[in-house]
């Protein structure tokens, strides 16, 4: 009885060892079977991409045309969308107020004038007298004080003589350059004052496109003074300009956390406000390729089957990114030096032997 209860317990034994190999052998893969597939190597290249940065066409002169004048306006010549020449009359502002301040400079300086000879007369007598020694050093010195203040007050008369013709020729308000009129601020009848724009202008000819790269952005960008990056616009889909970097500021805006650049475009005609993209270019790096049949979908998981040193399959999770010319780039998940199998319908039992087709 004894005996039979040892062989019992030999035999337990026995059986779960064998178990335990068997564990073991699923656990390695021996016993998972095997596949057939292509096997391909992860495709690692160095890519140049672009950054898109959207921007709005400016005119390269832009005015707020205004009068130095404070008078009523009587009459306006131009309306938006009328093309200007350089000079050209656009507003024509009441004259009689510049006339008279006018008028009122030359009659102080005809006064200052008339200060100025008899102060002269009055120094040159006085240098006789002194020479003759019937005037005093000191009336001397008088003399010859009221002389120089009477030709400052001449220069001072004369500058405001000046100023006054220089303020009535601005009652006609001419065009600066040649351009556009993209607004008309004022109507007949309106005060004009200084500083207060009554036309806007932009010029005919010159068209940039200001971008505002983000502020976290734009360490991953090269740009230079001079170089060239292309350049779309939404108002002509399908073609591609050139944008010579022309501007670059060199402090962040704090409104909206962004470097401005402006770029010079190789386009005339061109209307200012237009949409526009700038393609600028970013750093190299490197990106790891996989045919996109390498690429399984299970239960919410991309995943790729990788075959180890051992020439076995084992599945593993990766990030993806854009698809292009059937390839898709790994973003995470992969070194490099990986072999893959293609074309599988779904994930093989992990350790299966692979045979390669």
């Amino acid at each position: 009885m004894k005996s039979t209860w040892v062989w019992f317990v030999v035999l337990g034994v026995l059986a779960a060892g064998c178990q335990g190999r068997k564990d073991h052998a699923q656990a390695t893969g021996r016993d998972a079977g095997s596949v057939k597939a292509q096997v391909v190597v992860v495709r690692a290249v160095t890519k140049k991409e672009q950054q898109p940065v959207m921007g709005i066409v400016e005119a390269e002169k832009t005015a707020a045309v205004s009068s130095r004048v404070m008078a009523t306006v009587l009459s306006v010549h131009v309306k938006p969308g009328d093309r200007v020449r350089k000079g050209q009359v656009l507003v024509d502002i009441d004259p009689e107020t510049a006339k008279g301040q006018e008028a009122q400079a030359r009659g102080a300086l005809a006064q200052a004038r008339a200060s100025l000879a008899l102060a002269q007369r009055n120094f040159q007598r006085f240098q006789a007298l002194y020479e003759a020694k019937a005037a005093s050093e000191l009336e001397l010195d008088m003399a010859r004080m009221q002389y120089e203040q009477a030709k400052g007050a001449v220069e001072q008369a004369e500058g405001a003589v000046a100023a006054a013709s220089s303020v009535a020729k601005e009652s006609r308000v001419v065009a600066p350059f040649d351009g556009y009129v993209t607004a008309k601020l004022v109507e007949v009848g309106d005060l004009a004052a200084p500083g207060r724009p009554l036309i806007m202008l932009a010029s005919a000819t010159g068209r940039r496109l200001a971008i505002a790269v983000p502020e976290g952005t734009w360490s991953q960008v090269a740009l230079s003074l001079g170089q060239e990056v292309p350049v779309t616009l939404d108002a002509q889909p399908g073609k591609t300009l050139t944008g010579k970097v022309e501007e670059i500021t060199p402090s962040v805006d704090p409104a909206t956390h962004s470097f401005t650049v402006k770029l010079a475009l190789n386009q005339e005609g061109i209307p200012a406000g237009a949409a526009g993209r700038a393609f600028l270019p970013r750093a190299e790096r490197q990106a790891f390729l996989l045919p996109k049949e390498a690429v399984l979908n299970v239960g919410g998981l991309t995943m790729v089957v990788v075959v180890d040193a051992e020439n076995r399959a084992r599945s593993r999770v990766v990030t993806v990114g854009q698809e292009e010319n059937g390839e898709v780039e790994i973003l995470s998940g992969l070194s490099g030096q990986e072999r893959v199998l293609v074309g599988l319908p779904q994930p093989p039992a992990d350790g299966a032997r692979v045979e390669e087709v």
